[in-house]
């Protein structure tokens, strides 16, 4: 193993729990395929397949491989006709049970992200729960600053618009 590759392979184990955590959320939580992805992404990365050019942080290129990762793995699974069913975890019932006991608030915030356009989605996911600036969710998400921005302010007013009492009531 070269230092190169050392300093990749370290790199990759300081930042893999933000690497599954922005995996599970490419894969729609779903834990098997997030595991998959990531294993995936450091596959590419480890046998060159993706390169490290020092354009952006380390953490936005780690990001980038993995959100490319898990859209080719679902066009893969549409082509192949295994995506019937797949997202709901009906046949979970541990999901099931911790969805149940979970607080309302914590349902109503989960249901309207999910009812977000997945690029806003993506970009609210990167900045608050992965703390990226957004410039590093846009090099993450191959878009411009402006696109990111405007995905984001989008995502966070239809968030507030949503989860205000005045729409619930």
């Amino acid at each position: 193993m070269t230092a190169n590759a050392s300093e990749l392979k370290a790199e990759i184990e300081r930042l893999h729990t933000a690497g599954f955590a922005w995996a599970l959320a490419c894969c729609g939580r779903d834990r098997e395929r997030a595991e998959d992805v990531l294993q995936t992404s450091y596959l590419k990365i480890l046998d060159g397949r993706a390169r490290f050019a020092g354009r952006s942080s380390f953490k936005t290129y780690l990001f980038g491989v993995i959100r490319r990762t898990a859209s080719e793995e679902r066009r893969r699974a549409v082509l192949s006709g295994l995506l019937l069913g797949r997202y709901r975890n009906e046949g979970n019932p541990g999901s099931r049970a911790a969805a149940d006991a979970a607080p309302i608030e914590i349902l109503a915030l989960r249901s309207a992200v999910e009812s977000l356009p997945r690029r806003q989605r993506e970009i609210l996911h990167l900045v608050f729960a992965m703390g990226m600036t957004l410039r590093e969710a846009a090099d993450t998400l191959s878009i411009s600053i402006g696109s990111a921005a405007r995905h984001y302010h989008r995502g966070k007013s239809r968030l507030a618009s949503v989860l205000s009492p005045r729409s619930r009531g």
